[in-house]
């Protein structure tokens, strides 16, 4: 009892002196909750509670810190592994025929009839990957590809139709007018580039890009 009881006033004494529950739980090798017990109710100086405020703030960036690492870490293996995958699988014709059949499900527009391609996208990494694989996967005629941005009020409209045009590849005469819409009070969202509604024409294409997807999705592979 006559240590438990010395540890107790010491614990106190450490309190006033401005240092942490975590502190002071780690100097008398004690569990926190039994420092917080022993040195509940001390009313404690203004410089001891402004050391105590210092320390937690320090404690909570060397936390973040910590955190952030471990993130960078699970992220670098994350790539790691990602280019493992990627290096163990050859990019053939058909695999790019069911990438561009399941970005479509995704994103393309899905009608009854089937008679066209309508991939429509914000981002120009998916716009770029999608044409990239129908171009690969399918005999394409590039003349009948048309493409519409949707803008906002503070777009510049020949910027960004030069931009998706070098997105694209497609040339500025296959680019309809583009869609601006009126200031709604959206503010200027930083990056983007506006949409783009990229149509190509042709039915056997089209419903042959629709059938891989439906074919694979029911397969369940």
């Amino acid at each position: 009892m006559r240590v438990k009881s010395l540890e107790r006033e010491k614990a106190r004494r450490l309190r006033r002196e401005g240092h942490s529950l975590s502190e002071i739980s780690g100097i008398l090798r004690v569990s926190k909750s039994s420092a917080s017990n022993w040195a509940r109710g001390i009313e404690l100086s203004l410089k001891a509670r402004n050391s105590i405020l210092v320390k937690r703030k320090q404690a909570n960036e060397k936390s973040a810190l910590t955190h952030q690492s471990q993130t960078r870490r699970n992220l670098e293996q994350a790539n790691t592994f990602a280019k493992e995958v990627l290096g163990n699988i050859s990019y053939s014709i058909d695999q790019a025929r069911l990438i561009c059949a399941l970005l479509y499900w995704c994103e393309g527009e899905k009608s009854k009839n089937d008679k066209s391609l309508i991939f429509t996208n914000s981002d120009p990494t998916l716009v770029k990957t999608f044409l990239r694989n129908l171009r690969k996967g399918y005999a394409i005629d590039e003349k009948k590809f048309r493409v519409c941005i949707h803008l906002h009020h503070y777009h510049n409209p020949k910027k960004q139709l030069i931009f998706w045009s070098e997105v694209t590849t497609i040339p500025l005469e296959q680019f309809t007018k583009p869609y601006q819409k009126q200031n709604g009070g959206r503010n200027v969202r930083k990056g983007y580039a506006g949409c783009a509604s990229v149509r190509y024409y042709d039915v056997r294409i089209a419903r042959q890009v629709h059938a891989i997807a439906r074919a694979f999705l029911q397969k369940g592979l």
